[in-house]
């Protein structure tokens, strides 16, 4: 069994082959990582798509791309994060600060921001915590999700926060979505 490290993740995908045979085409840790800046916790992007349906022929590493939060317009981002524990220097930030990081992203609606990490896409999300806490900051409320808990999050604002002392591993599935 291969040991992954914390902050690492891996990552099995098959295909099919030009004999039409079921194989793995990488099967390694991800090498698909980057730590954001200011917040610490680690990205790793697994797979994007770029339509729907989605093109699953070839052999390309469709996780090697540089993407930002959203998918591509139409398509598809799946990626685990770690966020390690909020310190004060994380909480004194801006509170529009990753509204700054997500400039190319929709508008923002609701109320002004009330958080350094909070951000909008217009995309529906899918989010699994793997390990760990997190409390999401809504507009005006929040709740704590905890491993095993499940969401679907719809165009809101929000922000990830883990006010413990582990990291919270989550994985996500962006999807592309229509304005609302």
């Amino acid at each position: 069994m291969t040991i992954i490290p914390e902050g690492r993740v891996r990552r099995v995908v098959t295909t099919v082959n030009a004999e039409n045979k079921a194989v793995v085409l990488f099967d390694s840790e991800n090498p698909n990582r980057a730590v954001r800046p200011g917040k610490n916790n680690v990205a790793n992007l697994i797979w994007t798509t770029d339509q729907c349906p989605a093109d699953i022929s070839g052999t390309v590493d469709r996780g090697a791309i540089k993407i930002g939060t959203s998918p591509l317009p139409g398509g598809s981002v799946f990626r685990i994060l770690d966020y390690p524990p909020v310190t004060p220097e994380m909480e004194a930030m801006d509170a529009s600060h990753r509204m700054k990081e997500l400039a190319h992203e929709p508008d923002i609606r609701g109320l002004p921001p009330r958080h350094p990490f909070m951000h909008r896409t217009r995309t529906i999300d899918y989010a699994i915590i793997l390990q760990g806490k997190i409390t999401m900051l809504l507009d005006d409320s929040e709740i704590e999700l905890k491993a095993g808990d499940v969401l679907v999050q719809q165009g809101t604002n929000h922000a990830w926060i883990n006010r413990g002392p582990e990291i919270c591993r989550i994985a996500f599935v962006l999807i592309d979505a229509k304005p609302i």
